[in-house]
C-alpha cells in the first residue's frame, strides 16, 4: 500500500510538472508582432493594445521604450521586447551610468510600478547592415555589455534578457547551401564575441529574415522560393531538403552558430513579413500567401531541417507606418497586417482558433471628404508639376507607381491621389486643398478599383506628426521623389 502511495505521488508529481511545462510553453508560444510608431496619425496605444488582445497576440516587439506605449501595456498579459535605437548606442557604450539610468527609467520602473511584462531589451536594430559602413561595429557590444550590467545591478537579469536584432546579412554561405554558413568575414570576430556574450547570459540570437527583400533586390530570384508552397527546384544539402528561402536562411544561421561552437543557442526571428504596396511584388495576394504560409507552419510547430521544433517569431509588422523612410524602397510604409486605421488588409489566421484578424475598435475618422484635381483645371497648367512634387514630398505617394495599387490611375487620378494624401495628413485643413487653383474638395469618393483614397483617422493632436520634419528629404529620398513625380507627369 505504501509503495502504491509512493507511485501515485510520483505520478501526480510528473503530471503536475507536465502541466506546468505546458502552461509555461503556452505563455510564450503565441506569435509576436512588431509595433512600430512612425506614422503621422498613430492609433492611440490603448486602442492598439486592445487590438492585440482581441487577436490573441501574446508578444510585442517595440523599437524604443516610449512611456505612453509601455503604460498602455501594463497588466495586459502581453510580453514585451523594448528597443534601444541605434543613435543611443554610443552613449550607452561609453557610460555604465547612462545604461543604469536607461534601465531604471525604461525597464525597472515599468515592471515594478506598471506591471509591464518586459522580457527582452533589444540593443540596437540591425546595427551591422552593410549600408551603415561599420558605424556601429565598435559600440554595439560595449552597449550590450553595459545594459546587461545594469539589468544585473537592478536584479532583473534572470527576468529580462538582452539581445541584438540583426539583419540576415551578418551571415552568409559560400555555395548557397546552409551547411556552409558562417558569419560575414569582416565581422566574424565581432559576431563570435557577441554570440559568446549572449550565450553566457542565457540570451537569444535575434535575426530578421526577409524573403521579400531577396526577391526585390534580385530580378532572377525564383519567386516561388520566397513562399511556403513548395519549390520545383529545392536545395539538397546533404539530404536536408529546402523548398523555401526562409528555412534555408534560418538554417544558414544555425550552421554559423554551430560552426563557432554555439549550435544549441536559442534563436528569435525578430522580423518576418511581406509588404502590400509600393512594388510589383508587394501586393495583398502575395502578402496573404506568404504570411498565412508562415503562420500555418508556425501554428503546426514546424521548424526547419536543422531545428525541427517550434519557432519563436515576431511578424513585421502590426500597422502601416506612413512616415517611415522610403530609402529601402516605396514598399517600406506598407508592411502592416493592418492599415493605418487598424483595418485588416487580408484574411490571416494567427491563432489556431481564429477566423481572420479583428479590426481596431471605435476608431474615429475625419469627415468623408477628399481633395482632388479640379475638373476645370488643365493638365497643361505649369503649376501641376510643382504642386504634385510638393504634395508628395509632404505626404505619402508610395501607392503610385508601376504595378502598385494605384498604378492604373490616369493623369488626373494620380494628381488627385497626391493632393488628397497631403490633405488628409494635414487633417483636412481648408488651406491644405488650395493647390494654385488646381484642387477642389469633394464628397464623392474618388477611389478606383484597388486604389483607395483614404480618409485619415481623427487622433489626438499630441499623437500626430504632421510637421514637415516628418517628411521631406529626411524621409523621402530625392531619387524616389523624382521617380514618383516623373511617373505622374509622364502620363500627362
Amino acid at each position: 500500500m505504501g509503495l502504491l502511495k509512493v507511485v501515485d505521488f510520483a505520478g501526480l508529481l510528473v503530471a503536475m510538472l507536465l502541466l506546468f511545462t505546458v502552461l509555461l510553453m503556452g505563455s510564450v508560444s503565441g506569435i509576436g508582432v512588431n509595433w512600430g510608431t512612425q506614422a503621422t496619425h498613430p492609433l492611440p496605444p490603448a486602442t492598439v493594445v486592445k487590438m492585440l488582445r482581441d487577436n490573441g497576440i501574446q508578444k510585442v516587439k517595440l523599437f524604443d521604450a516610449d512611456s505612453t506605449t509601455l503604460n498602455a501595456l501594463k497588466n495586459s498579459g502581453i510580453q514585451v521586447m523594448v528597443g534601444i535605437p541605434n543613435d543611443m548606442l554610443n552613449t550607452l557604450a561609453n557610460s555604465v551610468k547612462a545604461a543604469e539610468n536607461w534601465v531604471a527609467k525604461n525597464v525597472s520602473a515599468h515592471i515594478s510600478s506598471n506591471g509591464v511584462d518586459i522580457r527582452y531589451v533589444a540593443v540596437g536594430n540591425e546595427p551591422f547592415l552593410t549600408t551603415y559602413n561599420g558605424s556601429f561595429e565598435a559600440i554595439t557590444l560595449p552597449a550590450l555589455q553595459n545594459i546587461q550590467s545594469a539589468l544585473t545591478k537592478a536584479g532583473l537579469s534572470s527576468q529580462v534578457k538582452v539581445t541584438v536584432p540583426l539583419n540576415a546579412d551578418v551571415y552568409q554561405s559560400t555555395n548557397d547551401l546552409p551547411s556552409s554558413g558562417n558569419f560575414r568575414a569582416e565581422i566574424q570576430a565581432l559576431m563570435v564575441q557577441i554570440v559568446q556574450f549572449l550565450n553566457a547570459n542565457g540570451a537569444p540570437f535575434t535575426v530578421n529574415i526577409y524573403p521579400f527583400i531577396s526577391l526585390y533586390n534580385n530580378p532572377n530570384f525564383p519567386s516561388d522560393y520566397a513562399f511556403f508552397n513548395g519549390y520545383s527546384s529545392p536545395l539538397n544539402d546533404n539530404g536536408r531538403i529546402y523548398q523555401d528561402m526562409f528555412s534555408a536562411n534560418y538554417d544558414t544561421l544555425v550552421w554559423a552558430l554551430q560552426t563557432n561552437g554555439y549550435g544549441n543557442m536559442s534563436i528569435i526571428v525578430g522580423e518576418i513579413g511581406w509588404p502590400t504596396d509600393g512594388d510589383k511584388n508587394a501586393n495583398l495576394q502575395n502578402a496573404q500567401r506568404f504570411s498565412q504560409g508562415f503562420m500555418t507552419r508556425y501554428l503546426a510547430g514546424q521548424g526547419t531541417p536543422m531545428r525541427s521544433g517550434p519557432l519563436d517569431a515576431y511578424l513585421f509588422s502590426l500597422i502601416d507606418e506612413d512616415a517611415k523612410s522610403i530609402q529601402p524602397g516605396n514598399f517600406e510604409r506598407h508592411w502592416g497586417l493592418f492599415y493605418i486605421d487598424g483595418t485588416p488588409k487580408y484574411l490571416l489566421d494567427i491563432t489556431a482558433n481564429s477566423n481572420g484578424l479583428i479590426a481596431a475598435s471605435n476608431v474615429p475618422y475625419l469627415a468623408q471628404q477628399w481633395c482632388v484635381f479640379s475638373p476645370s483645371a488643365s493638365l497643361d497648367d505649369p503649376q501641376v508639376g510643382p504642386t504634385v512634387s510638393y504634395a508628395c514630398a509632404n505626404a505619402d505617394c508610395t501607392s503610385l507607381g508601376y504595378e502598385t495599387s494605384c498604378g492604373s490611375l490616369d493623369a488626373r487620378g494620380n494628381i488627385s491621389y497626391a493632393f488628397n494624401s497631403y490633405y488628409q495628413i494635414q487633417n483636412q485643413l481648408a488651406s491644405a486643398c488650395q493647390f494654385s487653383n488646381l484642387s477642389v474638395v469633394t464628397t464623392t469618393d474618388p477611389s478606383a478599383g484597388d486604389c483607395k483614397f483614404r480618409i485619415m483617422i481623427n487622433v489626438p493632436t499630441a499623437l500626430q506628426s504632421t510637421s514637415s520634419s516628418s517628411f521631406g528629404s529626411l524621409k523621402q529620398p530625392v531619387g524616389l521623389l523624382l521617380f514618383l513625380s516623373l511617373f505622374i507627369l509622364s502620363i500627362l
